[in-house]
């Protein structure tokens, strides 16, 4: 595999990276993060403008027709910048619904105010006790006339608070069963729509979602009835490749970051860079980093190409993340000391955003698992 980077995405990740350094300081995150929003307006209308929001989808839909390679680029220096805004939320999860379930009037309607970074949606697709089990579903849809009538909850619904909530509830079947699950477009302003919002410990936004009876017309069914397992499973897929990518760069910022601190701190007259002790920590987490990198380039290679094996490599990787990456998260915040747990420095912050993004869309036992399971269908 060739895993050189062609202009256009070198181009990209040159232009985040500057837009990171020039726009979205550890301090200014700060305060968008601590902002009752959680996310700043003018950012988001920023992402719009530079085609950020409009890259994984086809140029049929307003898009830019970007790969998961270009997807890679953009969430591994969002992870850098520690970016708070709802890219994942919104246009990796609710997005990707809508490319792959939409008619082209539900596009026109919701995905093309998305682009355009004039709407902001969620994939609520999470329930109390559904674990990381995508259909465990209890939420229910009978038809009633002319709409269906929604019943159920929906738990941790990443930027819950938006406009547009994307909804899978079953239509048929059984609570476990991939048969029967339907997707449905409900707006903020739905009777029977309850929302509790918080923050969670990363600082991004979520709710619990509760629906009562909820009556949603028939054009917001997205794709066919009780047919939309396999859409759900390849956005979750597309969706967990992203928070690797993301979590990668994050390692990364911590890995640097401790080995520049490590050069600055001394202690006993030397710095603690000399110490050979703490060099053989270092020269693990980096070798660990590397590793990884290797591992996500091979799973969005395969993704891109469409390869039937990528959904594999896609737990492969989400493994490795839970497993040798925590090693790199915790060294980082133990070679930092009493300061790698303190408010004021972004280490910690990472560590926030790390733990996070390390159990999202399963943690490395689940994915362990997943990976073995496929292995015996391949």
């Amino acid at each position: 595999m060739d895993f050189s980077l062609n202009d256009e995405q070198t181009m990209l990740a040159e232009s985040v990276a500057r837009f990171i350094d020039h726009e979205y300081s550890f301090a200014e995150r700060q305060r968008i993060a601590e902002s009752e929003e959680g996310y700043s307006e003018r950012i988001w209308k920023s992402f719009s403008e530079l085609g950020w929001t409009a890259l994984p989808f086809v140029e049929e839909d307003g898009g830019l027709g970007g790969s998961a390679i270009e997807l890679m680029l953009l969430m591994e220096a969002f992870g850098r910048g520690l970016v708070v805004e709802p890219f994942l939320a919104t246009v990796v999860l609710a997005g990707g619904a809508l490319k792959r379930l939409g008619t082209p009037e539900q596009k026109s309607r919701w995905l093309t105010p998305l682009i355009s970074g004039d709407l902001q949606a969620a994939l609520a697709f999470t329930e109390p006790q559904s674990r990381f089990d995508l259909f465990d579903i209890a939420t229910t849809a009978r038809l009633s006339g002319n709409d269906y009538v929604l019943s159920g909850r929906k738990s941790v619904v990443l930027n819950g608070g938006a406009e547009l909530l994307i909804v899978p509830a079953r239509t048929s079947g059984a609570q476990c069963s991939e048969e029967g699950i339907t997707f449905f477009a409900i707006t903020g302003e739905a009777a029977g729509l309850g929302r509790s919002k918080y923050r969670t410990v990363d600082g991004h936004r979520a709710a619990e979602i509760s629906l009562r009876d909820v009556r949603v017309p028939r054009a917001n069914v997205l794709g066919p009835v009780g047919g939309a397992a396999s859409a759900l499973q390849d956005v979750i897929d597309e969706a967990t490749l992203a928070s690797c990518a993301e979590a990668f760069g994050i390692l990364c910022a911590l890995q640097e970051k401790t080995v520049e601190y490590s050069r600055n701190r001394v202690q006993f007259g030397a710095p603690i860079a000399s110490f050979q002790a703490l060099q053989h920590r270092m020269a693990d987490m980096l070798i660990a980093r590397e590793q990884l990198r290797s591992l996500l380039n091979w799973a969005v290679m395969l993704r891109a190409a469409g390869a039937p094996e990528a959904r594999r490599a896609v737990s492969a990787v989400k493994y490795q993340v839970g497993t040798a990456g925590r090693r790199i998260a915790e060294e980082a915040v133990q070679l930092h000391g009493g300061m790698g747990v303190t408010w004021e420095l972004d280490v910690a912050h990472y560590f926030k955003r790390f733990s996070t993004l390390a159990i999202l869309f399963g943690n490395a036992d689940y994915h362990l698992d997943r990976f073995c399971e496929l292995a015996g269908r391949a």
